[in-house]
């Protein structure tokens, strides 16, 4: 397991716009981000969900995670930092790496 333990600080509103520029699909809401992802039916959502569970755990960088059928939103932000920080930026790529092209 990868040591999670280190300090991670909140990043600049520029630095913020830097990483949702590489994030086309990701919004920002207030001290985290979001994106919705829409899959071919509930089976596809969940182990979609299942594949971020597993990167959380690894990670211990957690996801708050909405499913709604076949659609999946997932709000990150890094509460120890109070804000976004480079895990929030990451994760999402991370993310993006397993979603269905569009």
């Amino acid at each position: 397991m990868t040591d999670q333990t280190q300090n991670v600080e909140k990043l600049t509103e520029e630095q913020v716009a830097e990483g949702l520029a590489s994030l086309p699909e990701w919004s920002q809401n207030g001290d985290s981000i979001q994106r919705t992802i829409t899959f071919e039916d509930f089976c596809h959502s969940m182990r979609f969900v299942n594949q971020i569970a597993e990167h959380a755990e690894k990670s211990q960088h957690h996801p708050d995670i909405l499913v709604r059928y076949n659609k999946v939103t997932l709000t990150l932000s890094t509460h120890d930092a109070g804000g976004l920080s480079v895990r929030d930026m990451s994760f999402a790529k991370f993310c993006d790496s397993l979603t269905p092209s569009n």
